[in-house]
C-alpha cells in the first residue's frame, strides 16, 4: 500500500513537471542530439544550412584578400564591418546545423499547426541581430551620413530583429505572435525610411550615389523578403513548410550578405580615394580635410 501511494505521488509530480514545461513551450523529450538528428534526417533543411556555411567560409577568404591593400581608416572600417557579416553567418549557421539554436515549440490555438511541435530556427534571429547592423554601418559610412541617422537606423534594426524573435518564440497566444510581428515591421519601416529617403541625399553629397543606390535597391528588395516568408512559413500562416522557408531565408542571406559585401568591397578597393575624402566618424583615424569635420547632425 505504501509503495502504491509512493508511486502515485511520483507520477503526479512527474505529470505536474510535464505540464509546467509544456506551458513554457519547451519540448519534453527533445535533447540537443535528438534535434541534431532531426536536422540530419531532413536533407533539404540540412542542405540549406551547409550551403551557407560553405559560402560564408569562401566569402571570408575572398573578402580578406580583397581588403589586403585598403589603407584609408574609413575604408578599412567599411571593410571590417563588411567582413563581420560572413563571420557572423558561419557561426550562426553552424549553430543551426548542430541543433544548438533550434527548438521545437508547440504552436498555440488558432495557428494552422495548433498543438503540433514546429521546428523553430531562433538562431537566425541572433544572426540578423548581429549581421544586419554591420551591413547598415557599412552603408552609412559609404553614404557619409551623420551619427544621429546611423544610431537611429542601427537601433531600429536591432529592435526589429529582437521583436521578430519574440514573435517566433511566443506560444501563449496566436494573436500575440502577430502583434510582435507588426511591432517588428514598424521598426523595419524606420530602417526603410532612412535607407530610401535620408541616406540617398547623404550619398549624393558624398559622391557615392551610384554604388549606394545599387546596394540600397539590393538591400531593400531582399530584406522585404524576410517578413514575407515569415508570414508564409510555419511560424506564421504555415503555407510553406520549415525546409522551404529555411531555403528561402538562405537564398535571401546569400544575396543580402555575400553578394552585397562583394559589390561593396569591390567598389571600395577601386575607389578608396573617394572614401578618404570624407571626414572621420567616431575617431576612425582619418584626418579631416580643411573645412570639414565630423558630419553635423542635420
Amino acid at each position: 500500500m505504501i509503495v502504491h501511494k509512493s508511486n502515485c505521488i511520483m507520477l503526479e509530480a512527474a505529470a505536474a513537471e510535464m505540464v509546467t514545461l509544456a506551458q513554457f513551450g519547451f519540448p519534453l523529450e527533445m535533447t540537443q542530439p535528438e534535434i541534431f538528428q532531426e536536422v540530419q534526417d531532413d536533407v533539404v533543411l540540412n542542405a540549406s544550412f551547409w550551403a551557407n556555411i560553405a559560402l560564408a567560409g569562401l566569402s571570408i577568404l575572398l573578402f580578406v584578400y580583397m581588403g589586403r591593400n585598403v589603407d584609408d581608416p574609413r575604408a578599412q572600417l567599411i571593410w571590417v564591418a563588411t567582413l563581420m557579416v560572413p563571420l557572423v553567418s558561419i557561426s550562426s549557421y553552424t549553430g543551426l546545423a548542430s541543433g544548438l539554436t533550434i527548438s521545437f515549440l508547440e504552436m498555440p490555438a488558432g495557428h494552422a499547426l495548433a498543438g503540433e511541435e514546429v521546428l523553430t530556427m531562433w538562431g537566425r534571429y541572433l544572426t540578423w541581430a548581429l549581421s544586419t547592423p554591420m551591413i547598415l554601418l557599412a552603408l552609412g559610412l559609404l553614404a557619409g551620413t551623420n551619427m544621429t541617422k546611423l544610431f537611429t537606423i542601427i537601433t531600429a534594426d536591432i529592435a526589429m530583429c529582437v521583436t521578430g524573435l519574440a514573435a517566433a518564440l511566443t506560444v501563449s497566444s496566436y494573436g500575440l505572435r502577430w502583434f510582435w510581428y507588426f511591432i517588428s515591421c514598424t521598426f523595419f519601416l524606420v530602417v526603410l525610411y532612412i535607407l530610401l529617403v535620408e541616406w540617398p541625399k547623404d550619398a549624393e553629397a558624398a559622391g557615392t550615389a551610384d554604388i549606394f543606390n545599387t546596394l540600397k535597391i539590393l538591400t531593400v528588395v531582399l530584406w522585404l523578403g524576410y517578413p514575407i516568408f515569415w508570414a508564409l512559413g510555419a511560424e506564421g500562416l504555415a503555407v510553406l513548410d520549415v525546409a522551404i522557408t529555411s531555403w528561402a531565408y538562405s537564398f535571401l542571406d546569400i544575396g543580402a550578405k555575400y553578394v552585397f559585401a562583394y559589390l561593396l568591397l569591390s567598389w571600395v578597393a577601386s575607389n578608396e580615394a573617394i572614401i578618404a575624402e570624407r571626414p572621420a566618424i567616431m575617431g576612425t583615424g582619418a584626418e579631416a580635410a580643411e573645412g570639414t569635420g565630423t558630419p553635423a547632425d542635420d
